[in-house]
């Protein structure tokens, strides 16, 4: 995607207009929106049944689905981190309490990459879930790791599957694990999947709420069940009724200054929107960042291949999907190690990843690493040229009015 404010329009705002409310900055912005792919949130939510979106919530909650019996869903993704859980790494099985106190306990499973917030998940048009795409709708059907046997064709609901049978994410790693099941094959995620649809089964209130949802009895109730149910709940509690900047390009809201020039700098010269683009300010596509690798990464000694790892083409090493922008501001740390802990450290980098950057203080295979990430970021066909910190800040507030407003 393209970043789209360029030419004699963007001379004259580098020039200063009067305002920065003026009439041609407010249309140079709304203009560069839409055409870099945003679009009305209500045009593109998807419907949901409410019954099954209900119990999709309590199983959301419901710790009878991790194999130990000892997490939820909503352990890894809380409303006061605005559905993340506010750490670089998460935190898995074994882990002892909610956000920070989850890493203080010195005890859980790390899991090696940032939680990703769940905000539009189930819109029209998202198709592609996780850091490395592992999860993908293409035009041959859902690519995942189940292969050929795909227990359904809503991206979504494949999505849903994995996190239940991820060894340290939700399956813990001790003497009670049978060997077969560590080496996460699909039969081994099968037996999983039949261990938790079971315990819903026998669960009185839960597995005859799902059951009534989903038309059948207690005692036919599959994974594929639950999976639709939270997928339901995610495409409901996580849909994206409103933002100010939703208002102000299609209604009638306003923006402040600060935030109408910080939007022109997302469209313009700062280059944001050639990879954040569309209605969630991602192009659900994988780019390169030359970001400093936080903990033992996916691949081992602090190594991540990311893309690599899901579709195993050398040309998709350390590329990982655009994050959605949607409550950017609300979910920090970024990145896929969750290495950055604000904003604005956030957007330096993007532009200018060797400002602070100290090679004395990384080990020579850290700065072999590094040097990787930055030349498959150096491979793009443009770079974007360094922001002021004024600049900086005007940029984050554009993002706050991609906070969702509560109705």
């Amino acid at each position: 995607m393209k970043f789209v404010i360029s030419g004699l329009i963007a001379v004259s705002i580098v020039a200063g207009i009067a305002s920065a409310q003026s009439p041609l900055r407010v249309q140079t912005l709304k203009k560069a929106a839409i055409d870099a792919g945003v679009v009305p949130l209500d045009s593109i939510r998807h419907p949901v049944n409410e019954e099954l979106s209900v119990v999709g919530g309590e199983l959301f909650q419901s710790e009878l689905l991790s194999f130990n019996g000892d997490m939820s869903c909503q352990t890894c993704h809380l409303d006061k981190f605005s559905s993340a859980d506010g750490l670089p790494n998460a935190i898995g099985t074994g882990g002892r309490g909610e956000g920070a106190q989850r890493l203080m306990s010195g005890v859980g499973d790390i899991v090696p990459r940032n939680t990703l917030p769940l905000w539009g998940r189930g819109t029209e048009g998202f198709d592609t879930f996780f850091w490395d795409g592992k999860v993908q709708m293409t035009d041959d059907g859902v690519v995942s790791q189940f292969g050929v046997a795909v227990p359904s064709d809503d991206p979504l609901v494949v999505a849903v599957h994995l996190p239940f049978v991820e060894i340290r994410e939700m399956v813990v790693r001790d003497e009670n694990v049978e060997k077969d099941l560590e080496r996460e094959t699909t039969g081994a995620a099968t037996r999983i999947f039949e261990v938790l649809a079971g315990r819903i089964r026998e669960s009185e209130e839960l597995g005859g709420r799902l059951a009534s949802a989903r038309g059948k009895l207690s005692r036919d109730i599959a994974f594929e069940d639950i999976a639709e149910a939270v997928a339901s709940f995610i495409r409901n509690k996580f849909a994206v009724r409103r933002t100010a900047f939703d208002d102000f390009l299609f209604g009638d809201g306003k923006l402040s200054s600060e935030a109408i020039q910080g939007g022109l700098i997302f469209y313009g010269k700062g280059m944001c929107s050639s990879c954040h683009s569309g209605p969630l300010m991602s192009d659900l596509e994988f780019h390169a960042m030359p970001f400093e690798q936080l903990g033992f990464g996916k691949n081992g000694f602090g190594v991540d291949y990311g893309r690599y790892n899901a579709s195993l083409d050398p040309a998709d090493t350390y590329l990982f999907r655009t994050p959605p922008l949607i409550n950017v501001t609300k979910t920090a740390p970024y990145t896929h190690s969750g290495a950055i802990s604000d904003l604005a450290t956030m957007i330096q980098v993007h532009v200018d990843p060797l400002l602070n950057y100290d090679g004395g203080s990384r080990t020579s295979v850290q700065r072999r690493e590094d040097l990787a990430r930055l030349l498959a970021w150096g491979g793009a066909s443009q770079l974007p040229e360094p922001l002021s910190d004024r600049e900086i800040k005007e940029l984050i507030a554009f993002l706050g009015s991609l906070e969702t407003i509560d109705e």
